[in-house]
């Protein structure tokens, strides 16, 4: 069994950290703070976070790179895809334009976790705003692919509590995807459209049909194909085997609320993982919020991509 390490990074302490996406070009960590409202790169070879927000949007869901243009990132803002511009360094950076906007009507939803696949395509979720209530009481969600060619979004599942967890395995065609309101992984086959089909529960949380302490949230994938599966008031990010659902490894964080994880750095075999300092709960204390590196894992991820805009 592999004799991990988690180490704090110098980086600040998140209201609600999510989002990690490694650029392997820039070997930098891009992540956002949801309700800091702000977007971060920490940088590999300084070992150094950069901070910046952007004027009119309170509240950022996502970042990823933009092909092509190496200042342009998309962004989360309520139920709208927005392009920045940012240098990687300046504490501020700018509007650019709205990419596209979903459930215009549903004032009361936002996106949540969104990432993109080796095609360069944007795959992200909305779900009801956590201040409206209860997430396990309405499932007002909706999980979409985006068409860049036709500039139109493509509903792939409705009736989603909180959509996060996306990943894939491009060897076997796979896709996986948590719901957190369903307290499981799901898996499905992916088509040459970027289209959903056989779905599969890889793993339930539940033990003995009752809800865990905790909820599954974000999740990423080695080269080998197992999961790891972030849990927001678990402590724990877990490592599934995929076929199985077995879990092969507990990873303890000094901290309940565990967010969001991404593999990186120069040989993609250190697991950064994001945290939550609160979340309309007590302030957790510190460490809580802050981002982590894990090593010795002795597995390596797979690469992350940039969107395509064209």
């Amino acid at each position: 069994m592999a004799s991990y390490k988690v180490e704090q990074l110098p980086s600040p302490l998140s209201v609600l950290g999510e989002g990690p996406h490694w650029d392997v070009e820039r070997q930098s960590l891009y992540y956002n703070d949801i309700y800091g409202g702000s977007i971060h790169r920490y940088d590999y070879a300084e070992n150094k976070t950069y901070n910046a927000t952007v004027d009119g949007f309170p509240v950022i869901s996502f970042i990823v790179p933009v092909k092509g243009n190496e200042r342009h990132f998309i962004i989360g803002t309520d139920r709208k895809v927005t392009l920045v511009d940012w240098d990687g360094r300046s504490e501020k950076a700018t509007f650019v334009r709205t990419v596209g906007e979903v459930e215009p009507d549903l004032l009361d939803n936002r996106f949540n976790d969104a990432k993109v696949d080796s095609r360069g395509r944007f795959y992200g979720g909305t779900m009801r705003l956590e201040a409206k209530g209860d997430i396990f009481e309405m499932r007002l969600g909706t999980f979409y692919r985006y068409d860049a060619k036709r500039k139109e979004f493509v509903t792939l599942k409705q009736k989603i509590g909180v959509s996060n967890g996306l990943c894939w395995n491009d060897q076997e065609n796979l896709f996986y995807y948590i719901d957190s309101c369903d307290l499981d992984v799901k898996e499905y086959r992916v088509d040459e459209n970027g289209d959903l089909s056989d779905e599969r529960v890889v793993i339930d949380f539940r033990v003995n049909g009752e809800k865990p302490s905790f909820v599954p949230d974000g999740m990423t994938i080695d080269a080998n194909g197992s999961l790891y599966v972030a849990t927001f008031g678990g402590s724990t990010v877990y490592k599934v085997n995929s076929k199985t659902g077995k879990v092969e490894l507990e990873i303890k964080l000094p901290c309940e609320q565990v967010t969001s994880a991404a593999f990186g750095g120069p040989n993609l075999d250190i697991l950064y993982v994001t945290t939550a300092a609160k979340e309309f709960k007590t302030p957790q204390p510190a460490p809580a919020g802050a981002l982590f590196a894990v090593t010795g894992l002795g597995v390596k991820g797979t690469p992350m991509y940039p969107v395509d805009l064209d």
